[in-house]
């Protein structure tokens, strides 16, 4: 493991809840509060009772603690070579809250981790968004405001046939493409399209106005699948790491075999079946059927590009 587990969030969770004793304004409600803003909904099972009946003795029947200094976690030598490596990521400056803080572990002579030069990504388009251009970051960090603050936004676009249009819209979500290496903006309000790629955006300006999504939200792009697969090879362990950015869900049908399904926007279709084969014999397709024939499709065209 990289990070140890004292770094975790049940240890985050009751550092907030002792520094809170500490300060004299810990309640039971707060600590309630904490531990459902920190923590999983499970965790009430375990570190209430903990607490609350003294086996950890960290706060009495009073709720004090006998600590004298609010609890620190400092990073280790290993998270900072790796949070040296994060900040060399290209798209890190697309977000402004993380960067500075990751900045300023780039600007010290701890040696990273890994760097871009030590990895290859393939069955990856190479005309991606340009990530280091200070107007595609400005352009990102109006969209990432917008989202945060539900506000509307004001685009000039450039199609794909090479048509300008300026239009007003509300956006709700970002999603990034790994194989086309492209950000893409889901928006609502707008009669011309529902999706818009990032780096095609030439201005992007704030609007006052409230976002409003609820009647525009489109789910006609919106799909899923259900694979089934049996723990051989770290095959789960593989499969979740393989798909991490996809809004899964995952169920155990028995002590080895695992049921999962995985939401996806079609326009990522193509790379998710290229993915789903190259988990081989390990993971099988259940439903729907659309997607196992598209399956059977790209397996037949394998095949013709055989020997003869």
């Amino acid at each position: 493991m990289l990070f140890h587990e004292i770094y975790g969030c049940y240890y985050h969770a009751v550092a907030r809840i002792l520094s809170s004793a500490i300060n004299g304004t810990l309640t039971e409600a707060r600590m309630k509060e904490i531990i459902a803003q920190n923590t999983f909904s499970e965790s009430f099972l375990t570190i209430l009772p903990a607490l609350e009946q003294e086996r950890w003795q960290l706060l009495d029947s009073t709720l004090q603690t006998p600590l004298k200094h609010i609890p620190t976690l400092p990073l280790s030598t290993l998270e900072l070579r790796w949070l040296k490596a994060v900040s060399l990521d290209s798209r890190i400056r697309l977000f402004q809250q993380e960067y500075a803080f990751l900045m300023k572990i780039a600007a010290t002579d701890i040696p990273p981790l890994f760097t871009p030069s030590d990895y290859v990504n393939f069955d990856q388009y190479e005309d991606g968004d340009p990530y280091e251009d200070i107007h595609y970051i400005n352009i990102f960090h109006t969209i990432l405001t917008a989202l945060r603050t539900h506000k509307k936004i004001k685009v000039s676009y450039l199609g794909k046939k090479g048509i300008h249009r300026t239009f007003f819209c509300s956006p709700y979500r970002l999603e990034y493409s790994e194989k086309d290496d492209k950000f893409r903006l889901l928006i609502g309000g707008c009669r011309f399209t529902d999706i818009i790629n990032v780096g095609r955006i030439e201005t992007c300006e704030l609007q006052t106005e409230e976002a409003d999504i609820r009647n525009h939200i489109s789910k006609a792009n919106s799909s899923h699948f259900i694979l089934e697969l049996e723990d051989r090879r770290n095959a789960l362990e593989r499969v979740m790491l393989h798909f991490a950015h996809f809004e899964k869900e995952a169920r155990r049908l028995s002590d080895d075999r695992y049921q999962i399904i995985i939401r996806y926007n079609r326009e990522d279709e193509t790379e998710l079946v290229i993915r789903v084969l190259s988990f081989g014999p390990f993971i099988k397709i259940t439903e729907p059927d659309s997607f196992i024939e598209l399956i059977k499709e790209r397996l037949i065209q394998q095949k013709s590009c055989g020997p003869k």
